[in-house]
């Protein structure tokens, strides 16, 4: 563990010491090789599930690839912010990459964390750079609503969860996750056990989000800057989820009158989501609705607590995390060049930059959920869960797959197809930088279909 918290904790003064003419290279670099590094930890020797061990800091089967994903978006963040963070000064860049490797380590202690206290402290941790990076380089003047709304929804959430964790130490004498999964599960008789574990588990569906508690979202992806936007699609809506996953464990199965709304409000929300994207003009703030839909299908799949439920979710959630990082890297390489984010503006974008056409296809694809990518994986698995658990949801599920797939065609037909509009004629070209961003985004969700049991081998 160690090996990777150590390095990027010494980002840092890497950060801070660089000249300024090598200060991009340098820390890319050195993410980079802390990325490449952490692919380590896919190969788990360890019979018990737990591996790379310390005091407070494990891995396990489920934090493992979401720990990857969070050590590989890193450069990936750093790559796609160079453009835009040029004209600034060099003090100013520098702090925000600092934010950025700050981000990183905060989420590396939080997936590894063995504790639930410091789960939640590194869980709560993540809101500073975020919220910083949002507000200080946004792009737009409402950016300072987007995350004051963030930051009062996370908050006002996350005090219920303190204060059952804080009852959960004192009921158990122990925090220690290594530890709770051997003790005698919770039993939820009382209305009193029932309202107890929804303070455990409100907190993560509002950073999921659930729909209904998804305001805060879209207004922070349209005002972030494009690693604030990659940040938040790719790790920080997995939190939840992950949260989710950990309190699981030490209760017992839960009541149909608890877990019943929540799918349904879940499964509502990936239908209503959608119907908002095919009637969305701006282009961050589609992908934005469609993560909620998308995160609607996984806290189903979790809370119907059967094995293919759970992995399904894990499968989704990474392929996920890839896939909507690249869409949000496309929008932002689109609105560079056009200083516009209205898709009926970028239209016919095809014919000036046509490799970057190609990008847009396989992203939407992979959004769509197209076979054999991991997203179809994860979205069968939980669709087969679900129909386990009630027949009726395929009615929803299917209806949800539809428009999916629906505004997924419109995304990419109406941002690429078309006639190209005079006001775009002498657009600047595409760089190197750009397709190596796009290339460590896709490149990795092609090769998970190879080898998916990297994502779901903690639930088989």
């Amino acid at each position: 563990m160690l090996k990777i918290l150590i390095p990027t904790i010494m980002l840092f003064p890497t950060i801070w010491l660089t000249t300024a003419k090598w200060l991009w290279p340098t820390a890319l670099t050195q993410s980079l090789v802390i990325a490449f590094a952490s692919l380590s930890w896919l190969k788990s020797t360890s019979e018990t599930g737990w591996a790379a061990s310390s005091p407070y800091m494990a891995t396990d089967p489920l934090s493992t690839p979401l720990l990857v994903l969070s050590c590989w978006l890193l450069p990936l963040m750093i790559l796609a912010s160079q453009n835009h963070m040029s004209s600034e000064p060099v003090g100013r860049q520098r702090t925000y990459i600092t934010l950025l490797a700050s981000l990183q380590a905060c989420l590396i202690m939080a997936f590894a964390a063995t504790e639930l206290l410091m789960f939640y402290v590194m869980f709560e941790a993540t809101l500073i750079p975020t919220a910083i990076i949002i507000t200080r380089w946004g792009n737009q003047a409402e950016r300072l609503d987007a995350g004051t709304n963030l930051l009062f929804f996370t908050l006002i959430s996350s005090l219920p969860l303190l204060v059952a964790l804080l009852f959960l130490q004192n009921e158990a004498g122990t925090l220690s996750l290594v530890s709770l999964q051997f003790a005698e599960p919770a039993h939820l008789c009382t209305w009193a056990d029932k309202l107890w574990w929804a303070a455990c588990i409100t907190a993560f569906l509002v950073k999921m989000p659930l729909y209904g508690l998804h305001l805060w979202l879209p207004k922070a992806h349209v005002e972030a800057p494009i690693a604030g936007s990659m940040v938040l699609a790719a790790v920080l809506l997995k939190l939840g989820g992950y949260g989710i996953m950990r309190m699981m464990l030490f209760l017992d199965p839960l009541p149909e009158e608890l877990i019943t709304p929540i799918i349904m409000v879940a499964l509502w929300g990936a239908i209503m989501t959608g119907v908002i994207c095919l009637r969305q003009t701006d282009l961050k703030a589609l992908i934005a609705y469609s993560s909620v839909g998308h995160m609607g299908l996984v806290i189903s799949g979790i809370l119907v607590q059967t094995a293919w439920g759970c992995s399904g979710a894990i499968a989704l959630m990474i392929a996920h995390g890839l896939s909507s990082s690249a869409l949000f890297c496309l929008a932002n390489l689109t609105y560079e060049r056009t200083q516009s984010r209205t898709i009926l503006l970028t239209r016919g974008t095809q014919m000036a930059l046509p490799l970057t056409a190609i990008w847009w296809f396989i992203s939407t694809l992979s959004n769509l959920a197209l076979p054999p990518l991991p997203n179809l994986m994860g979205e069968l698995t939980i669709t087969t869960a679900l129909f386990d658990w009630s027949p009726w949801t395929i009615i929803i599920l299917g209806l949800a797959g539809l428009i999916t797939a629906a505004y997924s065609l419109y995304l990419f037909l109406a941002s690429q197809r078309g006639p190209l509009p005079s006001h775009m004629i002498a657009l600047e070209p595409t760089h190197t930088r750009e397709h190596l961003l796009l290339a460590l985004h896709l490149f990795p969700t092609l090769l998970l279909t190879l080898k998916p049991e990297l994502m779901w081998g903690w639930c088989f």
